[in-house]
């Protein structure tokens, strides 16, 4: 998944999200998260970062399919339940939750659970139009779609060009503080599925992949700290995130480059450069990562 930040910047496609930064407002109180624009920003991440960023967080369904090849049966446990979006009240927890049921979407879309779709869905939708973009999501194409498993691949597909909507229209309407706490929400919630499948099966590849984060650690450390300067939101979750950057600080990561590899696309040759990444991590690193996703998590979802 795709998605974007509060004084700043984050993209959206159900599968990855791009995000800037930085802010200083002055005023009485804490502003609320959708009163504040990009235009009360004071720093703002370059678009290199950005680009950074995207290019190194995992989507919802790209994680959930090497879960599902680790040969782990379907867990419905994991997820954020369904039916809670009552309980998030502020602006913050709605767009920061629309992120976790959205990473929790695609999990389910991958496993073809088509029975749950609709419960997930139902909750996307309400959350989405308490921050004012539920008009991005056909509801009744969604739910039609979802309940029958031959259409699954239909129902990604939309999901993904609804939540590229969502971020088109955030950025536009310079909120793109509501975006990045929908990115959080939607990596911390993959991260978190992860780590409780490696809990279960201790799989090398997915290990790997969670060791991998360490990359974009740092640059969410940078985004949520500065937001949190004015938010207190954000500044809750910049604490815990900050603990998790510690502890990926002794995950050792590598990217050599590998050999180049052809292939036809449209009748074109092309030729791609394959990179190969190594990563060091131990068993201790992997148990505190996942336990200190897990806190956070609890802070979003609670």
């Amino acid at each position: 998944m795709k998605f974007k930040a509060f004084c700043g910047s984050v993209v959206v496609s159900a599968a990855v999200f791009s995000m800037s930064t930085g802010c200083s407002c002055s005023g009485g109180g804490t502003p609320k998260l959708d009163e504040v624009t990009d235009d009360s920003a004071s720093v703002i991440v370059s678009g290199e970062v950005v680009s950074d960023m995207i290019q190194n967080i995992s989507s919802p369904v790209e994680m959930a399919n090497e879960i599902k090849n680790s040969g782990v049966s379907f867990s419905k446990d994991i997820l954020n339940a369904a039916g809670k979006e009552s309980l998030y009240e502020t602006s913050f927890k709605m767009a920061t939750n629309l992120g976790v049921y959205a990473a929790d979407l695609g999990y389910i879309n991958t496993f073809g659970k088509s029975t749950v779709v609709v419960d997930y869905l139902t909750s996307i939708k309400r959350l989405a139009d308490g921050i004012g973009v539920g008009q991005f999501l056909d509801f009744s194409t969604l739910s039609s779609l979802a309940k029958n498993s031959t259409n699954l691949d239909s129902l990604k597909q939309l999901s993904v060009n609804s939540f590229n909507n969502i971020d088109k229209y955030l950025r536009e309407h310079k909120r793109s503080n509501v975006s990045t706490a929908i990115v959080v929400g939607t990596w911390i919630e993959g991260i978190y599925i992860t780590g409780a499948v490696i809990s279960q099966t201790h799989d090398k590849g997915l290990i790997d992949r969670l060791g991998e984060q360490k990359n974009i650690v740092d640059i969410i450390s940078i985004v949520v700290n500065t937001y949190g300067r004015s938010d207190s939101d954000f500044k809750a979750i910049a604490r815990e995130i900050e603990k998790l950057k510690e502890i990926y600080s002794g995950v050792e990561v590598t990217t050599q480059m590998g050999t180049p590899v052809s292939k036809e696309v449209d009748g074109m040759l092309v030729i791609e450069q394959n990179e190969v990444t190594t990563v060091n991590i131990s068993p201790e690193q992997v148990d505190a990562i996942i336990k200190q996703v897990e806190v956070i998590r609890n802070l979003i979802i609670k």
